[in-house]
């Protein structure tokens, strides 16, 4: 770690970009960190447990991708909440929907590219397939989806000349892409795949190979690779609430790599950042195995029948924690009096909350469950 060198910027007239040096043949020769790495992957494992073992945990998984496409787009300026990333585009207010449609389209792309995982290697490919979802229809869309860049880009102020940062020069990112799938995929490199990750997400944020959407496609890029490494045995694990909480401090995190060659702390930022995320996932397990004995003991008092669907309904609502009552009517293929009425009953018992008000076109939620993933 002491003799890393992070790279080299280069003049241009107006301006200098950074190029970072190639990681495909990166020597991990510090045994510092060892301890850390230890801690986090324990608290993986305990999360991954939780993710295997719970329930019909399936049903939670698209909860978390939602709460991560929230997350990751707030990073970037939209301002969608979670309850609104939940609901369907006709009941979203019109003057919030390009910002719904930003986080749709995140949602999509991370379901997409975990989908293809097990028949697409992880490569640029995916990514550029994955980042073609991303900014479809979007803002952004004008700014070559799925394309690798042929212009220069930069991170903040006005133009080349006051930005933050200068990524390569678009004539030097094929080679970088490439020597980054070299090191995803080199077997022979004596490196953790924790450290790989962390390594990873710091080059392609450097390379930053696309016109739009690096952040975004960067912190899904993470979740890929700890399910290709099978180190995540579920989809369920995501960093972008970490780097939303600790903004200034991973963006300043980043640089101090490319200032002072100081890849240490960064990786050290990463790792704590991967434990916090998979304590938290495992307080939110915890808190879904309890509540769900709650919600089972509450709609026991509705009868046999009735309990029956009242079950088939809450295994809808913990992908989809906010209805409406056709929404009810259409899943559980009941007649819209039926849902009215079950959806009244689970009212009554305080495991659903009406919060419109209307007579007509009213929507429920699944409050308790659907606060465990705002935090």
């Amino acid at each position: 770690m002491k003799t890393f060198v992070a790279g080299k910027y280069k003049q241009h007239r107006g301006y200098r970009s950074f190029t970072p040096s190639f990681v495909s043949h990166f020597a991990w020769e510090n045994p510092q960190i060892n301890i850390q790495i230890e801690q986090t992957a324990r608290l993986l494992g305990e999360f991954n447990a939780y993710a295997v073992l719970v329930p019909d945990v399936d049903f939670s998984i698209p909860m978390s991708v939602a709460k991560e496409a929230v997350n990751s787009n707030r990073i970037e300026g939209t301002k969608t909440e979670l309850d609104e990333a939940v609901l369907s585009q006709d009941e979203v207010a019109p003057e919030r929907r390009d910002d719904w449609h930003e986080v749709q389209n995140y949602i999509r792309a991370m379901n997409f590219a975990i989908a293809k995982l097990p028949e697409l290697p992880l490569s640029t490919r995916l990514l550029r397939d994955a980042h073609k979802i991303l900014l479809s229809g979007v803002r952004g869309r004008h700014r070559a989806p799925g394309e690798i860049r042929r212009s220069q880009n930069w991170i903040g102020g006005s133009s080349l000349s006051d930005a933050l940062f200068v990524p390569p020069s678009a004539e030097e990112v094929p080679e970088l892409l490439s020597d980054l799938e070299k090191f995803w995929h080199n077997r022979t490199l004596q490196v953790p795949t924790l450290i790989k990750i962390a390594i990873t997400h710091y080059q392609f944020e450097t390379i930053h190979p696309f016109l739009d959407g690096n952040g975004r496609c960067g912190r899904l890029l993470i979740v890929l690779q700890l399910i290709d490494a099978q180190m995540l045995k579920k989809p369920v694990l995501y960093m972008s609430s970490f780097f939303e909480k600790h903004r200034s401090s991973y963006y300043d995190s980043l640089s101090a790599v490319r200032e002072s060659n100081d890849l240490e702390q960064w990786i050290a930022f990463f790792l704590n950042g991967i434990a916090e995320t998979a304590w938290h996932g495992i307080k939110t397990f915890k808190a879904i195995i309890s509540l769900r004995e709650e919600y089972d003991e509450s709609i026991s008092k509705l009868g046999s029948r009735p309990a029956k669907n009242a079950q088939k309904l809450l295994r809808f609502m913990y992908a989809k924690p906010i209805v409406s009552v056709s929404e009810v009517e259409r899943e559980l293929e009941m007649s819209f009096a039926s849902a009215n009425r079950l959806l009244k009953s689970l009212t009554e018992l305080g495991v659903l909350k009406e919060i419109t008000g209307f007579s007509r076109n009213r929507l429920f939620v699944l409050e308790k469950y659907l606060a465990l993933f705002r935090n």
